[in-house]
């Protein structure tokens, strides 16, 4: 019997406000443990939440980007478990009423759905690998702001996951609203991952896969406890509903506990917070602050400027790289817009990623990347000189022009006459019997005459008005 993978997420995007969720602490990267705290975080006796606005309007960005219905009266419950790292002893969270509902992400052709967003308080992290027999508690990251985007069961392998994931990161991003960094956790999701019979459409017992701070790592999970219930369920065994970890260095999951029911957390209304009112105004002004998003941008690219897919694709990961190659288009002609995007693709991105820098930052002025492509539109310098030697140096020196530049490396072609005819006479005289070859009607020698041309002249004779000058001269040798 072959069996088919159902995947859903549980994806946690850290919010980049300034502030945690219910409190003033700031929300500080890499502070020292528990520094960034005060006795709201800390849970102490009296203390009352106080809702992030900011953190309000990024969900609904979200859920707009994401085309959910976004409620207008969403409210929060008490999430209630213990945990150390967790000092209220409980969360708060929206199960009821969560902020946005529905929405849909494309992953090529296929359509994954979202079944809600909602807002909550992050928890603490917990440090078991700095003593042999204790445990710490950095409560720095309790009450972060943090989305959570689920997912209905819609995903089919680990691939499609890593798809998902890169888009949602890319989302986030794009808008404005987290960083999306996996390694520093504003972006982690739980896996829940269940096999059932190809063809059926009754889902099997799953298993849910916590924190998945890599997609390399997220991808080996899911590879391995697909096989673990594949090899389970061939012996006629059940799947246990687990929660389970991820041993990075064995690369398999192992139990963690049984995966808990809803009814476990005891949820309840949170008493402290009133609903989330959000009016017809503010709605309007999140809604026109929303910029054009990637998807839009790609079929511009696609069906106006005739990119292809896969080029489409790369130049619209980064919003302000994308919003620079539109500008570009405007004020570049068709042809030198066409070339200026392979340039960007195989030499600015790359360059910039060595560097850690973006395309749109360099102090290089469009005026001089077009003076590139005209030096190579014109045939003055051959499209890898250009790429392998002069796009170089005008990264290097962007203060000078690239004309300036390519004078300076003697990559500019020569078109003298005087000057090419004795180098083509050079060649001729060393391969008589090739000349002979050439006027009997094996033409394609004329590549060899070129080749030798081009080594003697150091590749500095103009490719165009040699090979006329060569012609002419095969004929008068006859």
């Amino acid at each position: 019997m072959k069996y088919e993978t159902v995947i859903g997420l549980e994806i946690h995007v850290q919010l980049n406000t300034r502030s945690k969720l219910f409190c003033s602490d700031p929300v500080l990267f890499g502070a020292p443990p528990n520094t960034q705290v005060s006795p709201v975080s800390l849970a102490h006796p009296g203390t009352l939440p106080y809702l992030n606005r900011t953190a309000v309007e990024y969900a609904v960005r979200l859920g707009l980007a994401l085309g959910s219905t976004i409620d207008r009266a969403s409210r929060f419950d008490r999430k209630n478990y213990f945990y150390p790292d967790l000092p209220k002893g409980y969360q708060i969270t929206q199960e009821r009423r969560p902020i946005c509902v529905g929405g849909q992400v494309l992953i090529g052709c296929r359509t994954i759905r979202i079944h809600h967003i909602h807002l909550e308080e992050d928890a603490g992290k917990s440090i078991h690998d700095q003593h042999p027999i204790e445990s710490w508690i950095d409560l720095n990251r309790a009450g972060v702001p943090l989305l959570e985007i689920v997912t209905e069961p819609d995903l089919r392998s680990a691939e499609e996951t890593a798809l998902f994931m890169e888009e949602i990161r890319r989302l986030v991003r794009w808008i404005g609203i987290s960083d999306g960094n996996m390694e520093e956790g504003s972006l982690r999701c739980d896996v829940n991952i269940s096999l059932r019979p190809e063809g059926s459409t009754t889902y099997g017992e799953r298993c849910e896969l916590k924190n998945m701070n890599s997609m390399r790592f997220a991808k080996k999970a899911i590879q391995f406890e697909q096989d673990r219930q594949l090899q389970l369920l061939k012996k006629g065994e059940t799947i246990p509903r687990q929660t389970r970890g991820f041993d990075q260095e064995s690369g398999q999951t192992y139990a963690q506990r049984d995966k808990e029911e809803a009814h476990d957390y005891r949820y309840f209304p949170e008493p402290d917070l009133p609903p989330v009112l959000i009016s017809e105004e503010w709605f309007r002004q999140i809604q026109t602050s929303l910029p054009i998003l990637p998807r839009n941008y790609q079929t511009h690219f696609e069906e106006d400027l005739g990119m292809t897919p896969q080029e489409a694709q790369l130049l619209c990961q980064e919003r302000r790289t994308t919003e620079w190659v539109k500008q570009a288009s405007t004020q570049l002609p068709a042809p030198l817009f066409k070339w200026f995007t392979q340039l960007i693709i195989q030499k600015i991105l790359p360059w910039c990623a060595e560097n850690g820098q973006s395309p749109e930052t360099l102090p290089v002025p469009l005026s001089s990347w077009r003076q590139v492509l005209e030096l190579i539109q014109s045939e003055q310098i051959s499209a890898s000189a250009a790429y392998q030697k002069l796009v170089p140096a005008v990264l290097a020196s962007p203060q000078r022009s690239p004309e300036e530049l390519a004078k300076q490396l003697e990559l500019l072609h020569e078109a003298d006459e005087a000057w090419l005819a004795t180098i083509i006479d050079e060649v001729l005289q060393r391969f008589p019997e090739k000349v002979k070859e050439y006027q009997k009607g094996k033409k394609n020698l004329i590549g060899l005459f070129m080749g030798e041309i081009m080594r003697i002249s150091k590749g500095k004779a103009e490719p165009k008005s040699t090979q006329q000058l060569l012609q002419k001269k095969l004929l008068q040798e006859k």
